[in-house]
């Protein structure tokens, strides 16, 4: 059973995908004229297209979150060393400023082109010469300069007009230029094409470039970022890559530098008060032990000054460290950069020294990003957030370490006011020059502390080294890897069919009309029973003896689908109406009567249609007694019924003379008697009435009927009228409906082709006929 539902399914699917296909063929030409269009474009598109390589390259990073690599030697001496973040460097990388550098450095803002047959292409590598600005961030922007080179008298000419040397400066009408030697030339190659340059805004031609720049981390874990570029020229792209890489690494070097050279200064300076400061107490004491003759210290004295100078470097440490607490909670609570903290500067809480070197590694990291992203990004904004974070826990941190710097100090002077009253016990001489020796040792150990940390700082400018490495140098590819030509017409052909398809997707969707047999089926329950082909043939009777058509087959189809509304010798009356005029019922009516004509059975033919009469015109009779008249009494049954000359078996009634009131004829009686007399005289009875969206006589004649048919005109009946037929019924009822879907045409360009419904249609059968 499984299997048997799994084929069904298959083979639904199957006749699903032919059917779809099916639908498209006949356009087939239109397919075909868009692969043409495709195609060629595809071809000129790649034909116009300059060829672009891409060149790589990988540089590692040394990134705090993912460790580094550095030695802890060389980790040592590198004091003001800074930890990246891979995100935050990316970033870097790809900023205009760096691209700025390499434009400026490869003279890429005075691009040389050559002209071609059909496009210009780069003349980087075989241009003898490249052209210099002396102020390339104001230079004016030229699209196109001719350039001739006279290489043996070493000159240049622009646009025929301006002639100046090679290898000197020139104030031209487009700029001071200088024209060098290409380091790229190779003398080989000759080409007597002419060269032509253009002069572009630096930054017009940064953000040009990074639109080919791509960077990214090789892993989620790693720290190595891969770089590729693609450029016209191989060279070019390998070119911008390593000098990328190269103003990457200095401009990271320099703001090392610039760290360690602040400190230095800053360092520097306080030596040179501290210098003066001991020279004044050098001198001073000189001076003293010269007047007062204060050449020996008493053993006393001796133990004194000891005791008083191990107190009072106390009392100078801590004023030094109460200095440079002063000095953190300035530079903590002072916006920017906060400078370089060493840890040895004379802070003892390592509690403390990692804060503020947190502190000053943020601000570092604040301030390299606010160069290159924008003060909304949200990496600047959570370092900010961080920084505002820490700096209260600094400063609470700094208010406790002065309370207890204070209080030390306190006690020592304490300790010193009672060494000072022995000391009054010393002769005055001696008291003075020992007061004097101490401020000379308090100011000999802050020289040499500065001493020390100039070294250190020194150290540190001296020893500064990159944060990257380089893993490997720009490599670009050997062949082009755009444009992709396998790609580019596969998208050609794609486009060739997606196109076709959409046209006529949408302009069959968009229809209004009716143009499939399922999307009757889809709007309304009435079984369709068949449906007729469009036929050109200027005789509206297309059934007739002796021929057989196509069209006169589905009139048979029809005939038989009959029996499907229960259409037999005892149920033999058949109504057929419309929604509409125009949807072609007096045609369906006429040649249905004929095809059962011919059958043998005795068929009448009945015009109903009181307002728009056409059955007379089909047949080519003139209109005389008919249904108005035996519906008002003036003929009677026999007057009024006319055989067919060509049909001996076709019985026709005309509706009569028009009246004004040719619908309250049908109410008064006499139309019942009417179909029950055709019913007994008549193997079968086909009435041919008004359209019912218009006028409700076949509501009213319905009732009396076996079945109804309702023609539906192929791309003219409104799709909206096939949806409300289903309430229209429930309202009025029609009896024992059916559809009728006629003047299918076929689809496409050609006449041999599937048709809108459900049937084959080859519209040439219509006019090939075979005798029978």
């Amino acid at each position: 059973m499984a299997r048997k539902q799994h084929k069904a399914t298959v083979q639904k699917q199957e006749i699903s995908i032919i059917q779809v296909l099916s639908s498209y063929v006949p356009y087939w030409p239109l397919f075909l004229i868009f692969l043409m269009i495709s195609i060629s474009g595809a071809f000129l598109y790649l034909r116009f297209t300059n060829p672009r390589y891409e060149a790589n390259a990988t540089i590692i990073i040394k990134d705090e979150k993912k460790g580094s690599d550095d030695s802890k030697l060389m980790e040592s001496l590198n004091l003001v060393n800074s930890k990246k973040i891979i995100e935050n460097e990316i970033e870097v990388l790809q900023s205009r400023s760096l691209m700025s550098t390499v434009v400026k450095r490869l003279h890429l803002y005075a691009p040389i082109s050559q002209e071609g047959k059909l496009k210009a292409i780069s003349a980087y590598q075989i241009s003898p010469l490249l052209i210099e600005v002396s102020n390339p961030d104001s230079l004016l922007s030229f699209e196109k300069i001719d350039l001739q080179m006279d290489e043996k008298n070493r000159t240049v000419l622009l646009n025929k007009t301006f002639k100046g040397l090679i290898n000197e400066w020139l104030k031209t009408p487009y700029g001071t230029l200088r024209f060098i030697h290409n380091d790229k030339y190779a003398p080989g190659v000759i080409s007597n094409k002419p060269y032509y340059f253009s002069l572009v805004p630096v930054q017009k031609i940064a953000s040009g470039m990074l639109s080919n720049l791509k960077v990214s981390a090789s892993s989620k874990l790693s720290s190595v970022i891969n770089l590729s570029y693609r450029e016209e020229s191989p060279v070019l792209a390998e070119d911008v890559l390593n000098q990328l890489i190269i103003a990457y690494g200095e401009a990271a070097l320099n703001e090392k530098n610039n760290l360690a050279k602040n400190a230095l200064v800053s360092i520097e300076d306080r030596l040179s008060i501290v210098s003066k400061d001991l020279d004044s107490i050098e001198a001073k004491l000189q001076h003293y032990k010269a007047g007062k003759g204060a050449v020996d210290i008493s053993r006393q004295g001796q133990l004194y000054l000891e005791n008083v100078s191990v107190s009072d470097k106390r009392i100078s440490d801590l004023n030094m460290q109460v200095d440079i607490i002063d000095q953190l909670q300035k530079s903590a609570t002072t916006p920017g950069n906060i400078g370089v903290l060493p840890s040895t500067l004379g802070v003892s809480d390592p509690t403390l020294i990692n804060q503020m070197n947190k502190l000053s590694s943020l601000q570092l990291e604040y301030d390299n990003l606010k160069t290159t992203v924008a003060e909304n990004n949200p990496v600047l904004i959570s370092v900010k957030e961080q920084i505002n974070q820490i700096k209260p826990t600094i400063l609470s941190n700094i208010e406790s370490q002065r309370k207890n710097l204070e209080k030390t100090r306190g006690n020592l002077y304490a300790a010193r006011g009672s060494d000072n009253a022995v000391l009054s016990s010393i002769p005055q001489k001696e008291r003075e020059l020992v007061e004097i020796s101490r401020d000379q040792n308090v100011k000999n150990s802050i020289y040499a502390f500065l001493l020390q940390k100039r070294e250190e700082s020194e150290l540190s400018y001296t020893s500064n080294i990159s944060d990257s490495k380089v893993v490997n140098y720009a490599m670009a590819s050997r062949f082009p890897v755009s444009p992709n030509r396998l790609m580019i017409y596969a998208i050609a052909v794609a486009l060739a069919i997606g196109f076709p398809i959409a046209i006529i997707t949408v302009r069959e969707a968009l229809s209004p009309k009716i143009l499939y047999r399922n999307e009757i089926e889809s709007l309304t329950t009435v079984p369709v029973i068949g449906e007729i082909s469009y036929s050109k043939s200027k005789d509206p009777l297309v059934v007739q003896k002796g021929v057989r058509t196509v069209i006169a087959e589905e009139f048979r189809k029809v005939r038989v689908s009959l029996l499907s509304l229960g259409i037999n010798a005892q149920h033999n009356k058949i109504l057929v109406t419309s929604n509409i005029s125009g949807e072609g019922k007096s045609f369906i009516a006429a040649n249905l009567a004929y095809s059962i004509s011919l059958t043998g059975k005795k068929v009448v033919l009945v015009d109903m249609d009181l307002h728009n009469p056409g059955l007379g015109k089909i047949f080519n009779i003139k209109e005389q007694n008919g249904v108005s008249e035996y519906l008002t009494g003036k003929a009677s049954l026999e007057n009024i019924i006319y055989n067919i000359p060509t049909n001996e078996n076709l019985f026709y009634i005309s509706c009569g003379s028009l009246q004004q009131d040719s619908s309250e004829l049908l109410e008064n009686g006499k139309v019942e008697k009417l179909i029950k007399l055709l019913d007994a005289d008549f193997d079968l009875v086909i009435i041919d009435t008004a359209p019912v969206v218009l006028i409700t006589d076949a509501y009213l004649i319905s009732s009396f009927c076996d079945a109804t048919l309702f023609v539906v005109r192929h791309k003219f009946t409104p799709k909206m009228l096939i949806k409300r037929l289903d309430n229209n019924m429930e309202i009025n009822p029609i009896k024992n409906p059916g559809i009728v879907f006629n003047g299918v045409r076929t689809r496409g360009f050609f006449k041999n082709n599937y048709g809108y419904g459900y049937n084959y249609v080859y519209s040439y059968d219509n006019k090939k006929t075979k005798k029978i």
